[in-house]
């Protein structure tokens, strides 16, 4: 009985597949490799049109290279980056391009710090103010030039006759903004002031509605007052966003060309005279790309530290605020 139950089961048993291939695995598209392939179209566009060139403008600045299309290339070494050192223009143009930038940043972050505050205290009642205050944004830097240029061009200038009419001045010639040397640096930065406050202001008041409600309150409830809450709750929370806010218009700022080339084409005098004009004179007026480079180069590595330094002392990443 035992012996037919098991030739039964061993007839209506299915055959066995020796060779039998392991099932195929499927990739499956994780966060991570989806997020890697999005960033490719970016990484690729970067390479090929920042990291390609600027190696190369970095490579130019150890030769001296002919003004002419397909001239000859010497190999100078560090010899580029001596005569840019040695340079009067170059050592003029870098205390100004930091005295354009601390003015602008400046007065800038004061403008903007006040007007986000200004807004968040306003709350929803602000956000017609606020879209109006954003319109500069949309004003490309050539034509708030050309629009600055034409206010405070000397004699006929919009900004000096109100003047006259408000009894400031005795004639519309008596404050020549763009061709006084002592006064032209400050007057080019206004154009600069005026169109990107409202940037500053954005971050800012962005910053302002991150910090908790009840942070406030309780500073409050312990009797500090506003300059005080301003200060020791108010600054400290707001660091990283003064810290991105302060880094990215500084560099921009630090590079400024076209608001400054169409108002005063770098004079009177060279008194606007900025590393960005300077570099771009030695390339293309002067005929030499290879100190050119090596400014250019020196102009990259400063602004950088700049930039770390601000990050460490600002910011200060793995800190809190206290």
């Amino acid at each position: 009985m035992e012996t037919t139950t098991i030739r039964s089961v061993a007839r209506t048993a299915p055959p066995l597949r020796p060779y039998a291939r392991a099932p195929r695995r499927r990739h499956t598209l994780t966060d991570a490799r989806f997020a890697l392939l999005l960033m490719v179209p970016a990484a690729v566009f970067l390479l090929v049109f920042v990291l390609v060139p600027l190696g190369k403008f970095i490579a130019d600045s150890f030769f001296e290279i002919s003004p002419f299309a397909g001239g000859e290339r010497t190999f100078v070494g560090f010899d580029n980056y001596v005569r840019a050192f040695a340079s009067e223009s170059f050592q003029n143009a870098s205390i100004r391009t930091i005295a354009y930038t601390a003015i602008v940043v400046f007065c800038e972050f004061s403008f903007g710090l006040a007007v986000a505050l200004l807004f968040a205290a306003l709350g929803q009642r602000s956000s017609v103010f606020r879209t109006l205050f954003m319109y500069p944004l949309m004003i490309a830097p050539v034509v708030a030039g050309l629009l600055w240029r034409f206010l405070l061009i000397d004699n006929f200038g919009i900004v000096n006759e109100l003047l006259v009419r408000l009894g400031v001045l005795s004639s519309s010639g008596q404050i020549p903004w763009l061709s006084d040397p002592d006064i032209a640096l400050f007057a080019v930065a206004i154009p600069d002031i005026w169109l990107t406050t409202s940037f500053i202001t954005l971050v800012l008041f962005a910053g302002l509605q991150n910090i908790p409600g009840d942070v406030i309150e309780a500073a409050r409830l312990d009797g500090a007052r506003y300059p005080r809450m301003l200060v020791s709750v108010i600054l400290p929370l707001l660091r990283p966003v003064i810290a991105v806010a302060l880094i990215v218009r500084g560099i921009d700022a630090a590079r400024a060309f076209d608001i400054i080339l169409i108002q005063t084409d770098g004079g009177p005098q060279e008194s606007t005279t900025t590393l960005s004009l300077l570099v771009y004179r030695t390339m293309t007026r002067f005929g030499d790309p290879g100190l050119a480079s090596a400014m250019g180069t020196v102009y990259l590595i400063a602004m950088l530290a700049v930039a770390i330094v601000a990050i460490l002392t600002i910011w200060r990443p793995g800190s809190t605020a206290r």
